[in-house]
């Protein structure tokens, strides 16, 4: 089930007493780490931009780093924006939706694993320069017939 809600993704409600809670975001696969949703999540931690800047090259589109930041929070950097956005536009946006796809199956079987939440802003839909309407199919595609509990920040 996906639920909206308002707020800072860096901050995820424990709405299920205790359990982990896995906040998931996209991150290119070149190391470029400063604008966007990273910019909230160094402020808040050190450790996932410490450990993709370390990682990024062993890791390829459609991979998943899980970063375990507090207790219970764990951050998915996954790795599906190809590059980034060119200066001259988006009209070939870095977004892979297979790459996409990919890592949030690999979040939906960690999350299962772990009994965990999923926590997220709307993914892919600023800086990757994908379609929500795209991005947000993939996502019930793969979370709600699992019954992973998935919150999305606007």
């Amino acid at each position: 089930m996906i639920t909206y809600l308002k707020g800072d993704a860096t901050k995820p409600q424990d709405l299920h007493q205790g359990k982990p809670m896995i906040i998931s975001h996209i991150v290119n696969n070149v190391g470029a780490w400063g604008k966007g949703f990273v910019l909230a999540l160094s402020k808040r931690w050190k450790e996932p931009e410490t450990f993709y800047k370390s990682l990024y090259k062993g890791y390829t589109l459609g991979s998943t780093m899980f970063v375990s930041v507090e207790t219970n929070i764990i951050v998915a950097n996954m790795i599906a924006q190809n590059n980034i956005i060119s200066k001259t536009g988006i009209d070939n946006p870095p977004i892979d939706y297979k790459a996409l796809e990919t890592c949030l199956k690999e979040v939906c079987v960690k999350a299962k694993l772990m009994k965990a939440s999923v926590h997220m802003p709307k993914i892919g839909s600023g800086l990757a320069g994908g379609e929500w309407d795209k991005i947000e199919k993939i996502i019930e595609d793969i979370f709600v017939d699992v019954k992973v509990y998935t919150y999305i920040f606007n």
